[in-house]
């Protein structure tokens, strides 16, 4: 399978990086085993995570997306198959902090869920907004020269303190940012197109967007607030995409996967793929991830291309 750069890290990902938040939330052990030996055995490579997964779940304390595929490479010995992409700085008890020693601290942490001894993409999760980014970048240059640390990337970063921080880099001779992770799919484009794009371009930074298929609606499957109620965990994010111009985006959906032979969720990942590096998918069992596999293999036209951008204009 033909692998991508991210940025100018030196990683190379397949064109679909498979999310694990939903491993020890509404997927068991045993299933995200599974669905990680199907995605490696299939030629796809990263895995994206975080401390926090899944420290929204009542009686979880996060770490246990991270536990999980620890205890994976460990029993499958693949660990030099996968790049292993996870985050800090969101809420672990002690508020959001982007501070060098807790970022120091957390990664220790992490490392020892994942019973690695480095990981490949390390990511700000969420921005404090009161570090001084300079910090910040030294924190993950420190861990990158220890080995701990291949790249270091960002999330949910405003334009401007993404800014600052290559800035920041730069100046010191730190280490920078080589990807981002907004959050991007074809019905949400305004925020990432305006505000981060021309940005990534001009400096190579790799982009690994989230939420690909808009929490579902992509699927085609929510095309009421009837269908959204049905799923009370994305009802209430479904139910902003059903509008007039969620009907012309599913339309469209529906018209170039017909040509494709496709599903609409595939369509939409096919175009994703071929605007950023990888989109980041998770699946809760082996058909979705047996579908979403097959969107690389998609190859849209431009007649494709310009139904699909006109319809989420």
């Amino acid at each position: 399978m033909q692998r991508r750069k991210l940025g100018r890290s030196g990683l190379e990902l397949a064109p679909i990086v498979l999310g694990t938040n939903v491993f020890g939330w509404n997927v068991d052990e045993k299933t995200s085993f599974a669905l990680l030996e199907a995605f490696v055995d299939a030629g796809f490579n990263a895995l994206d995570t975080a401390d926090t997964y899944s420290r929204w779940v009542p009686g979880h304390k996060g770490g246990e997306s991270e536990t999980i595929i620890g205890n994976w490479l460990k029993q499958s010995g693949k660990r030099d198959r996968v790049l292993i992409f996870t985050k800090v700085g969101e809420d672990m008890g002690e508020g959001r902090s982007l501070k060098k020693d807790y970022i120091l601290r957390e990664c220790e942490a992490s490392l020892r869920r994942l019973q690695t001894d480095r990981i490949d993409l390390y990511q700000t999760h969420f921005d404090d907004e009161v570090t001084p980014v300079e910090e910040t970048m030294a924190a993950y240059d420190a861990l990158i020269k220890a080995g701990k640390v291949r790249a270091a990337g960002a999330s949910n970063v405003s334009p401007e303190r993404l800014k600052a921080s290559l800035a920041a880099s730069k100046q010191l001779g730190l280490a920078r940012y080589e990807a981002l992770q907004p959050l991007y799919n074809l019905s949400d484009r305004n925020e990432f197109e305006t505000g981060y794009a021309a940005l990534c371009r001009e400096e190579a930074i790799g982009v690994i967007p989230y939420y690909g298929l808009a929490a579902g609606f992509l699927t085609g499957k929510y095309r009421s607030p009837a269908d959204a109620d049905k799923n009370p965990a994305r009802g209430g994010r479904l139910k902003k995409y059903l509008d007039a111009r969620g009907a012309r985006i599913l339309k469209a959906l529906d018209e170039v996967a017909a040509r494709h032979d496709a599903l609409p969720a595939q369509i939409a990942l096919a175009w994703l793929i071929g605007r950023v590096s990888a989109p980041i998918v998770s699946a809760t069992n082996l058909r979705q991830l047996g579908e979403i596999m097959r969107a690389p293999q998609i190859k849209l036209t431009a007649e494709d291309f310009v139904t699909l951008d006109a319809a989420g204009a």
